[in-house]
């Protein structure tokens, strides 16, 4: 049931009877070669570099939009392609540049910081109480100090109880001995004194603890707008790839089906081959037998 025609290097299965299915032999070997040489070297499609696997970034794996921008600068690229992770990262930085300055307007300091980091993979989340206590001098600590021990219990306590012994101290030993005596004039200078430079140094405190806090907040700032970027790059890699993946199981599922009847049609022609064969074996039982065999009834499946 099988012929082969070296000329035509064509092999035709089913010798003519039916739909035959055949396979260019060239074709298939210089396909094979063609698979294996593209798989031993890559070659970037932009720089002609060549590239090695794990460098390597299939064009066809990139989420639309990237690809729609890279394809804008250089229109002869294909799907089948490969670029470096370099050229990749180079572009998506533009890419968000762009799409940034679309949507805010010129792009600030923190922005491009925020854009470099994504070209770079770099991490801007920082520990800004490390940073700032690296930096501060012996009149900031000492400023720290005073406002944390000035805002606390402690420091109302033992005041109060100063004042309490002062005061009593003096009404206890009478008028005319006392160092302060009634209304404690000495006490309300020194009360004065205490609040007069207390409240500069707390307010230098807490404009550190300002400056500070601007420090943290511009660093959330990036981080999250980095991490918006980053989840808007993952929801379109996402989507792309799930696409993707529906079109190969639909390929998948059609080749399935066709293969399911390419098997039927083989199945119909081995039931007609065989009912021919019982055929010409009855007739000839017939023949030379000398008493004729009444025909077997055609099979149920037929």
């Amino acid at each position: 049931m099988t012929e082969t025609d070296p000329a035509e290097g064509i092999v035709d299965f089913d010798a003519g009877e039916g739909e035959a299915a055949t396979v260019e032999m060239d074709d298939y070997t210089k396909s094979l070669a063609q698979a294996k040489a593209k798989s031993v070297k890559l070659v970037d499609a932009i720089t002609g570099a060549t590239l090695k696997k794990k460098d390597a970034v299939h064009f066809d794996d990139l989420r639309p939009s990237l690809a729609e921008f890279v394809r804008q600068k250089h229109p002869g690229i294909r799907s089948d392609d490969y670029i470096s992770r370099k050229a990749m990262d180079d572009y998506r930085a533009q890419y968000i540049a762009e799409l940034l300055t679309d949507e805010r307007g010129e792009l600030s300091n923190l922005e491009d910081e925020v854009v470099e980091s994504l070209k770079t993979h770099d991490t801007l989340a920082e520990n800004i109480e490390e940073d700032y206590e690296d930096h501060r001098s012996i009149g900031d600590r000492m400023a720290d100090t005073v406002a944390a021990f000035g805002g606390s219990w402690t420091f109302i306590i033992s005041f109060c109880l100063f004042l309490a012994v002062w005061m009593g101290i003096n009404l206890a030993i009478g008028e005319k001995n006392a160092f302060d005596a009634y209304p404690f004039i000495l006490l309300n200078l020194i009360l004065s004194t205490i609040a007069a430079l207390q409240a500069p140094i707390i307010m230098m405190s807490q404009r550190r603890q300002e400056a500070k806090d601007r420090l943290r907040a511009l660093n959330d700032y990036k981080v999250n707008l980095k991490a918006e970027l980053e989840i808007r790059h993952l929801h379109e890699k996402v989507d792309h790839l799930l696409n993707r993946q529906w079109e190969r199981l639909t390929e998948i599922q059609q080749i399935q089906i066709e293969m399911m009847l390419e098997q039927a049609k083989a199945a119909t022609r081995a039931l007609k081959v065989s009912k021919a064969s019982k055929v010409k074996t009855n007739a000839l039982k017939n023949l030379f037998g000398g008493k004729p065999k009444a025909e077997e009834p055609e099979d149920s499946a037929e």
